[in-house]
């Protein structure tokens, strides 16, 4: 629990209490519908790169990857070549992995490959909010479920990379597909 400032307290989900920036990224994103194709694409890169990282690392070096990415544009990003790939491997302000790297590049190519438009795709694995219970502590928010490997299923099947199961449920959770707050967290929806 932190003061808002205000003189009341907040309860919040147990893993936003530990730093400023997640705190901050707690109360104003996580969980927030988020729309878009470059705002899904962004948080949809971003969440490849966190895989095997803390969560914190990704969200401090969030503007050195957007100025990185260029806004995370996939039209922009679709174009990188070689050149660009050697620019991001050697920029400390991001993470710095060829794979992801590649991965990100080649995502963008598939997203304008898409029929439908990514935010369109993303959010049709949403599930009904009634069939998705309101987690009472941690323990009780899944890593995956049938909605976020049906969509990894999906995303692989169009060509995308470094989104397994657990990704898509971890930027489910960021965009506002599931509202995973827990019971007694103040941002939690009445349900």
């Amino acid at each position: 629990m932190s003061d808002p400032g205000d003189g009341t307290a907040l309860n919040r989900c147990g893993w936003a209490t530990s730093a400023p920036d997640y705190v901050s990224y707690h109360d104003d994103e996580w969980g927030v519908p988020l729309r878009g194709v470059t705002a899904m694409f962004e948080r949809l890169s971003l969440e490849g790169f966190q895989s095997g990282l803390s969560w914190l690392v990704i969200l401090r070096k969030r503007p050195a990857f957007r100025a990185a990415f260029a806004g995370f544009d996939p039209e922009v990003v679709a174009g990188f070549s070689e050149v660009d790939v050697a620019r991001l491997l050697a920029d400390a302000g991001i993470v710095r992995n060829r794979s992801k790297i590649e991965a990100t590049v080649q995502n963008a190519r598939a997203v304008l490959d898409l029929d439908t438009p990514l935010d369109e795709l993303l959010w049709s694995f949403a599930p009904d909010p009634a069939e998705h219970p309101r987690p009472a502590t941690l323990s009780d928010v899944p890593a995956v479920t049938p909605e976020s490997t049906a969509m990894a299923t999906e995303l692989k099947r169009r060509g995308l990379r470094f989104v397994g199961p657990t990704t898509c449920y971890a930027l489910m959770q960021a965009a506002g597909l599931v509202d995973d707050h827990v019971a007694d967290c103040w941002r939690a929806a009445p349900r």
